[in-house]
């Protein structure tokens, strides 16, 4: 007779092979001893907010209105069409969503900059990984940037620099270049003796859709594509300059979007600015910072959320969560 199963054999992992990372729990009838998942959701369904150990789950989701913190709020005639959002791309992407919830685990009790080394890691292995590959084939082709101005305006007046995301015409997406011209106008702003306030905008309809689509997938050498984007990290750059830096944000702030600017220590959205995160339905994680930056600005529970479901985010709620400090204009 075979001996039964141990948990030591790889449940966890057997569940994200098998596309089965997502477990939904009753959160008003938790048991005494947790389910090894991959990825765990307590599911409040009756909105009576039970008292449960947050660190033991991956989010959390009431129908309780304005929830505290780490919950998520979501109206009860909405609930179920949210889970299967989840389901869906949890199922389509699991080791993604599994590597995502790993880091923001082990990620929460971790420097800063030392964080920022742990998701560029795992994001280099999910580039390398069956799920981007796969949303990579289906991809429709992208047109390449043209644009020939510089990508990051530099205004000084006194002792207050502002730097313009300068690309509108493809939404400030977040090229190579744009990253690199906006880090060295970081550099010089964190260098300068004068110590000046910076403030950053974006041009046109939006603040920035993210990374340059066309780009992605681009990277052959992975190791050297994780050294190159920790030594040109703008997310780590406005961190470290603590209460000099604010962000101005409008429009569409999508996936590095908001992650670099999340790390600035005041940022004030324009109405109707909302925020996206569409890595793990791609097959990724966020990879410019986010699951640091934004894990201390709204809580990594929170932010699991938002990842899994690639759900937007209006301005206001998340001026309530903390996100944005302000909304103005």
């Amino acid at each position: 007779m075979l001996p039964a199963p141990s948990d030591l054999l790889g449940a966890e992992a057997l569940a994200t092979l098998d596309g089965r990372p997502l477990h939904l729990l009753d959160a008003n009838a938790a048991p005494a001893t947790l389910p090894a998942s991959p990825v765990l959701v307590a599911v409040d369904a009756s909105g009576r907010l039970p008292d449960l150990d947050p660190a033991a789950f991956d989010a959390l989701v009431t129908t309780h209105a304005d929830a505290p913190a780490p919950w998520v709020s979501v109206a009860p005639a909405r609930l179920e069409a949210r889970l299967d959002r989840l389901r869906k791309i949890c199922g389509q992407a699991p080791v993604a969503a599994t590597m995502l919830a790993r880091v923001l685990r082990m990620g929460e009790h971790m420097a800063f900059e030392a964080a920022l080394e742990l998701e560029s890691l795992a994001y280099s292995t999910l580039l390398g990984g069956g799920e981007f590959g796969h949303w990579l084939a289906a991809r429709k082709a992208f047109p390449a940037d043209t644009q020939d101005l510089p990508p990051v305006r530099y205004e000084r007046e006194g002792d207050e620099v502002t730097l313009f995301l300068a690309s509108p015409g493809n939404r400030n997406a977040m090229s190579a270049v744009m990253r690199d011209a906006l880090y060295e106008a970081l550099a010089n702003v964190i260098e300068d003796p004068s110590q000046p306030r910076l403030i950053m905008r974006g041009e046109g309809d939006c603040f920035s859709t993210g990374g340059h689509l066309p780009e992605f997938g681009s990277a052959q050498d992975l190791a050297r594509a994780h050294i190159i984007r920790t030594a040109r990290s703008c997310t780590r750059l406005l961190h470290r300059l603590g209460h000099r830096a604010e962000v101005r944000l409008h429009g569409a702030c999508i996936g590095s979007g908001i992650e670099i600017p999340a790390a600035a220590a005041r940022r004030i959205a324009a109405p109707g600015c909302f925020v996206q995160l569409p890595e793990v339905a791609m097959g990724l994680i966020p990879g410019a910072g986010g699951t640091v930056s934004l894990a201390r600005a709204i809580g990594r529970h929170r932010l699991m959320w938002l990842a899994l479901g690639n759900f937007r985010l209006g301005a206001e709620q998340a001026l309530r969560w903390g996100l944005f400090h302000g909304i103005e204009g």
